[in-house]
C-alpha cells in the first residue's frame, strides 16, 4: 500500500507540474462553458435547450473528463518512453500497485475537475437568473465518478499500448467521437435516424445523460438506473481490461 501511495503521489505531481494539465483539465472545460452559455442567451426560450445551464453542466462535466483521459495516456506513455517504468519493473512494486497509482492521482484530478465546474455552474446559474438544484449538482459530482473511471481506464489502456507521440492522437479521437456521440453539445435524444442509433450505443452517451440526469433529478430508470449500470459496468470491463495489458506489457519488458 505504501508503495501505491507513493506512486501515486509522484505521478500527481508530475500532473500537476504540467501547465497544460490545468489548460485542458480546467480552464478549457470553463471556458467551453461560459462561452456556449453566451450562445444559449441569443436563443429564443422555445429553441434548443442543450446549452442551458442544467443540460450544458452535465455535458461539461464529461468533457473534461476526456481531457483527463488525455493526461493520463500521455503520463503512462511518457514513463514508458523515457524507460522510467523499465527500471521501476525491477522493484518489487506489482502491477495492480502501478496501474492504481496511474487511476488515483487522474481520479483525483477528475474530482477536483468536477468540483470546479459545480462552483462554476452555480455562478452561471446566478448571473442568467436560472435555478440549479444544488443537491442535484451534489450527486452529480460523485455519479460522476464512474465515468471519470471510464475514461482513466481508456487512457491507461492508450498510454499502455501506444507510444507517447501516437497515444494523445488516439485520445484526439476518442475526445472528437465524445462531441459527437456522446451528446455533450447536442440533444442526442431527439436527434434519431443513424446518428441518434450510434449515439446510444455508445457508453459515452450514458456518461452524459447520467449525469444530467443527476442534476435534473431525475432518478428514473430509463434516464439514470440504466445508463448508470451501462458506464459502471464499461467502467468495470475497460479497467480489468486495462490492468491485464498493462501486465502483459510489464512481463514483456521484463523478458
Amino acid at each position: 500500500m505504501n508503495r501505491t501511495i507513493t506512486f501515486t503521489k509522484r505521478n500527481l505531481i508530475e500532473m500537476l507540474r504540467d501547465p497544460l494539465s490545468y489548460i485542458f483539465c480546467v480552464a478549457f472545460p470553463l471556458i467551453m462553458l461560459i462561452l456556449m452559455t453566451i450562445v444559449n442567451t441569443s436563443i429564443p426560450k422555445e429553441g434548443i435547450t442543450t446549452f442551458r445551464i442544467d443540460n450544458l453542466e452535465g455535458g461539461i462535466i464529461i468533457f473534461g473528463q476526456t481531457f483527463v483521459m488525455l493526461f493520463t495516456a500521455l503520463n503512462v506513455a511518457t514513463d514508458r518512453n523515457g524507460s522510467f517504468l523499465t527500471r521501476l519493473f525491477a522493484s518489487p512494486m506489482k502491477s495492480h500497485e502501478f496501474t492504481n497509482g496511474y487511476i488515483f492521482p487522474s481520479l483525483i484530478v477528475a474530482l477536483f475537475q468536477s468540483l470546479i465546474s459545480i462552483v462554476a455552474a452555480l455562478i452561471v446559474s446566478v448571473i442568467v437568473d436560472y435555478k440549479l438544484s444544488i443537491s442535484g449538482l451534489l450527486i452529480s459530482f460523485v455519479v460522476a465518478i464512474p465515468s471519470a473511471i471510464f475514461f482513466i481506464a481508456i487512457g491507461l489502456i492508450f498510454g499502455t499500448i501506444f507510444s507517447d507521440k501516437a497515444a494523445p492522437g488516439m485520445c484526439s479521437i476518442i475526445i472528437s467521437l465524445a462531441g459527437f456521440f456522446g451528446g455533450i453539445w447536442f440533444d442526442a435524444e431527439t436527434t434519431g435516424g443513424v446518428m441518434g442509433k450510434i449515439c446510444k450505443c455508445t457508453p459515452i452517451f450514458y456518461c452524459t445523460k447520467a449525469v444530467r440526469s443527476a442534476i435534473d433529478m431525475d432518478f428514473g430508470k430509463d434516464n439514470f438506473i440504466i445508463p448508470m449500470i451501462i458506464v459502471t459496468a464499461s467502467a468495470a470491463v475497460l479497467i480489468v481490461l486495462a490492468s491485464i495489458l498493462f501486465r502483459s506489457k510489464m512481463r514483456a519488458d521484463l523478458a
